[in-house]
């Protein structure tokens, strides 16, 4: 069991953030008001983009979806009530899957955390999508009932073509906690024996993914807060799905990754809300993660005054230029 009185925060060192389902419908500056969340989309776009909670998202592009990181069992572990439980059962719970991923022909894994890859396998298993993600995720994906040929590791540096769309694979870093480390670290090399706890589904190593739509944006996706900066050279993206940190472990984590990325012109802050209840807006969200959300959105503004801001709401279809 690991040490209650380190805190949710300081164990997993993921999202943080507040109960702000809004909006910057314009360019964020210091004194910028937030405004209602559809009064930042556009009719530009190719795609939508579509808010799972945690850093999930899906991506409908004409008819074909795109899944990144679908968490939506999104059951207890104690974890938000300062009791985290390791050996919590892993559980799909279908009826809260429902139709929310859609039908995707892909899905888009950035580390093997259960908030993350829990309910990848039934969602693949469902619409038969190739999963893409780390060798952990492959042999882990093979544990949990899905064939190798529906599997597909990458490491970061992949360019893949999707007629439509490419998605180009970056090698990242898992969030960091207050003691420099994170929860359950380690890689899986071959196929374990089936998972059956949130404990038994490691980082095993973390990815970004930039999804470039034809005729419409460039969308990077992070899944946890940390980065490799000359991983990110020449991306630059039109819209940046970054991942809330939750402790100062990251130095200027903001302004460096902003800078690496090349000044996005929308941020959306991701993985700040409360992942053990269901998805309701405005999303639920602890009083230290409001916190946590509103330096994150601070920090963005003075760093990049210019760029448009999004807290997005569950569900919700944005569309970007």
């Amino acid at each position: 069991m690991t040490d209650s009185r380190l805190g949710r925060r300081r164990f997993l060192g993921t999202a943080a953030g507040a109960a702000l389902a809004t909006v910057a419908a314009t360019p964020a500056m210091p004194s910028a008001a937030f405004a209602a969340p559809h009064a930042a989309q556009s009719t530009g776009s190719a795609a939508t983009f579509s808010w799972l909670g945690t850093s999930g998202w899906r991506i409908d592009i004409g008819a074909k979806t795109v899944l990144v990181d679908p968490y939506l069992s999104r059951f207890p572990t104690g974890l938000f009530d300062g009791a985290f439980n390791p050996a919590t059962a892993l559980t799909v719970d279908t009826s809260r899957i429902a139709d929310h991923p859609g039908t995707p022909a892909t899905i888009l894994v950035t580390h093997t955390h259960w908030d993350h890859f829990n309910d990848v396998p039934y969602i693949a298993t469902q619409s038969g999508a190739r999963v893409f993600g780390t060798l952990t995720a492959y042999h882990l994906g093979q544990a949990l009932g899905l064939p190798a040929a529906q599997l597909s590791p990458v490491k970061g540096g992949e360019v893949l073509d999707f007629g439509d769309h490419t998605v180009e694979v970056v090698s990242a870093l898992h969030s960091r906690n207050a003691s420099y480390s994170m929860a359950f670290p380690g890689v899986r090399l071959a196929v374990p024996a089936r998972p059956a706890t949130v404990g038994d589904l490691p980082e095993g190593d973390t990815l970004a993914y930039q999804v470039t739509v034809q005729n419409g944006p460039s969308v990077f996706f992070m899944g946890a807060s940390d980065f490799v900066e000359r991983n990110l050279a020449g991306l630059a993206p039109d819209v940046a799905m970054i991942a809330v940190p939750a402790t100062d472990a990251t130095h200027d984590y903001v302004p460096r990754l902003l800078k690496a990325l090349d000044w996005p012109r929308t941020v959306v802050p991701v993985h700040w809300d409360n992942f053990e209840v269901e998805l309701r807006n405005p999303p639920t969200v602890s009083k230290s993660d409001r916190a946590r959300l509103d330096l994150f959105v601070s920090a963005v503004r003075n760093a990049a005054p210019r760029t448009r801001i999004i807290v997005p709401e569950y569900l919700t279809p944005y569309t970007f230029a």
